[in-house]
């Protein structure tokens, strides 16, 4: 399982970078490997929306299974990666990179804290 160092990890298996400000948000390898083959991906949300921490970002369905992708930091919506409809299975192959869902402008990076690091994560992800 790959878990980047650089990176913030959420409970419910999202990841967010933040660069001056902004938040890269995306899904771990270890949710897009329990999902299994990717085929749909539905926004909940539109750019220059505010949303809180805990709000719907998308809905992912795979062979096996559906799952709720959830903001881990709060903030306006710049952009979703409108790629992931057409070709979802990018969450697969490239849950770190092409398969990002969302970039939002943070509005309180005190959020961050509350995530968890790398070898915390992966900690948690043995436990389950």
């Amino acid at each position: 399982m790959l878990v980047p160092e650089d990176l913030k990890y959420q409970k419910t298996d999202e990841w967010v970078k933040v660069e001056n400000g902004i938040a890269t948000i995306g899904i771990t390898d270890f949710a897009q490997d329990s999902l299994s083959d990717v085929v749909f991906v539905e926004f909940a949300v539109d750019p220059d929306a505010e949303v809180k921490a805990g709000d719907s970002l998308a809905t992912i369905e795979s062979v096996k299974a559906a799952a709720e992708v959830v903001f881990p930091v709060s903030g306006k919506i710049l952009e979703v990666n409108q790629v992931l409809t057409d070709t979802p299975e990018l969450l697969n192959s490239e849950p770190y990179t092409g398969g990002w869902l969302a970039k939002v402008q943070v509005s309180d990076e005190s959020e961050l804290d509350k995530l968890m690091n790398a070898a915390e994560y992966d900690a948690y992800c043995q436990d389950r």
